[in-house]
């Protein structure tokens, strides 16, 4: 059996990373550690010093040192400390890259601009997402990636990437809704996201299939396949109130599921009825062509 040093749980023995903390695994034993546990080594940026409070209304409480520098989803901080310096501004060196990056954000959903927070004494920022939910952190290693929802990202270390992630197959990005446009975060570095409800940990083996709800999903590794399929029969989708179709996932790696999509808030909130859950269903046909979220 093979333990991480970092969150001490016990992963695969052919594991390259972490699958609960996204801590790289190392090939030597660390010191006191049960038989067969190795140490991950050092990460290539200095880890963040942070605590999440709370329970479905999560804050993240950041406490930067001097040269560390974050950015974050505009409207997401919460407080910061007078020393704490903030800038607005677009991602990328030259006006094409800046470009590029502003229809990429516009595509997933997120804002134009990103804001970068840097401290050169030790400074404290909070964060937290828009709507009742939880956050989520994944220290990355070094070209280890996870793909997120739309608009699932909170706030990052500097170092790590954020891109648009193209879905490999046809069905997906026809039929994906919620789950068609994905954003794909790379390390080093330390990255948190935000997603509906109470989370839910699946860390699937080899050729394990999971099914989901397209708007249920809230991010897996790149380890995982990822299509999607219709929800059994006509009936079953039209009626089911599940929707038209469901994200199927094939391990090996971890899949995070949220129990509240924004959607069924919204729906659930709204001042009329609307047929219940069975209504989600054929609505789906019209979400096909046109979606707003």
């Amino acid at each position: 059996m093979v333990y991480c040093t970092n969150c001490g749980k016990q992963v695969s023995d052919a594991s390259k990373f972490c699958t609960y903390c996204g801590s790289a695994i190392g090939g030597g034993a660390s010191t006191g550690a049960p038989t067969g546990m190795t140490a991950a080594p050092a990460m290539s940026v200095e880890p963040l010093d942070y605590t999440i409070e709370g329970d479905n209304l999560q804050v993240i409480r950041i406490r930067l040192k001097p040269g560390q520098e974050l950015y974050a989803e505009a409207g997401k901080m919460i407080y910061k400390q007078q020393q704490v310096a903030w800038e607005t501004r677009m991602s990328g060196n030259t006006l094409g890259e800046k470009l590029m990056g502003a229809v990429k954000r516009k595509i997933m959903g997120e804002s134009l601009f990103l804001t970068y927070f840097r401290s050169s004494i030790p400074g404290e920022v909070g964060f937290a997402g828009s709507y009742p939910g939880r956050i989520q952190p994944f220290m990355l290693a070094a070209g280890q990636s996870v793909l997120v929802q739309r608009d699932g990202f909170l706030v990052a270390q500097s170092t790590v990437q954020l891109n648009l992630a193209m879905v490999k197959r046809l069905g997906v990005g026809f039929f994906g809704g919620e789950g068609f446009v994905l954003e794909k975060l790379t390390g080093p570095g330390t990255v948190f996201i935000h997603g509906g409800g109470d989370f839910i940990d699946f860390n699937l083996p080899p050729g394990e299939v999971l099914q989901v709800d397209t708007g249920s999903l809230v991010a897996f590794e790149e380890t995982v396949d990822y299509d999607i399929q219709m929800a059994g029969g006509i009936r079953t989708a039209l009626f089911g109130g599940e929707g038209l179709f469901l994200a199927t996932l094939r391990g090996p790696g971890r899949v995070i599921v949220q129990s509240m999509t924004l959607a069924k808030m919204r729906r659930e909130l709204a001042p009329y009825p609307t047929g219940g859950e069975e209504a989600h269903g054929l609505g789906a046909l019209g979400n096909i062509f046109n979606s707003e979220d």
